[in-house]
């Protein structure tokens, strides 16, 4: 399992904190380098175990996720993913489609949280693939139609992100451009996303 007590180098310097949170907050982050390693089953499973548990508004738990990890499963994947995401997460030895349903009110109207609640649940995944020395990275760029056809979603699902899942691999095996952005990004301040009172900004 990975080391909790403080963030490393590359992640201190590239995200100051000004209030203390706790470290695998901000040592996850998104690489692209993937050890094609196979995850064991154990550590795998417990990424979704983590992500059941996560906040849902009325208890609806929207979230269904599809996981690749046989090499048949994956290539099924690669046909909807685009080539851009292709050529980095091919190395990566189990993907995971996230999708969520969309569901209604106990009176019948529309809930407009499924989405956000789908958002709870990787998050929660994404951290503890962090506290278990797992990498993730969550890709937008991929055909929903294609995603749904394949995978065999009815049209009350929406394919949400495809999640790459892994041990961290060597940056050498990635294009250049790649590796100048195989780094932690850093964020916005707080004075620009917390305002009290009333929203002041843009």
């Amino acid at each position: 399992m990975a080391e909790t007590n403080r963030p490393d180098d590359e992640v201190r310097e590239a995200r100051p904190t000004a209030y203390e949170v706790h470290p695998n907050v901000l040592q996850r982050w998104s690489p692209r380098a993937f050890d094609e390693r196979e995850v064991p089953e154990e550590l795998l499973f417990g990424l979704f175990e983590a992500a059941r548990y996560a906040p849902s508004a009325n208890n609806e738990q929207p979230w269904r996720y599809v996981l690749a990890r046989t090499k048949e499963d994956r290539e099924a994947f690669y046909e909807f993913i685009n080539e851009g995401n292709r050529s980095w997460c091919e190395r990566a030895p189990a993907l995971a489609l996230l999708a969520a349903k969309k569901t209604s009110t106990r009176n019948g109207n529309p809930m407009r949280t499924y989405a956000f609640d789908a958002g709870a649940s990787w998050a929660t995944l994404a951290l503890e693939a962090t506290n278990k020395g797992l990498v993730t990275h969550a890709m937008g760029g991929f055909d929903a139609a294609k995603a749904k056809e394949a995978l065999g979603f009815t049209d009350d699902y929406e394919p949400m992100i495809v999640i790459a899942i892994g041990y961290r691999g060597d940056p050498a095996v990635l294009t250049e451009g790649q590796r100048e952005r195989e780094k932690p990004s850093p964020r916005k301040p707080l004075s620009e996303i917390v305002h009290e009172g009333k929203f002041t900004g843009e």
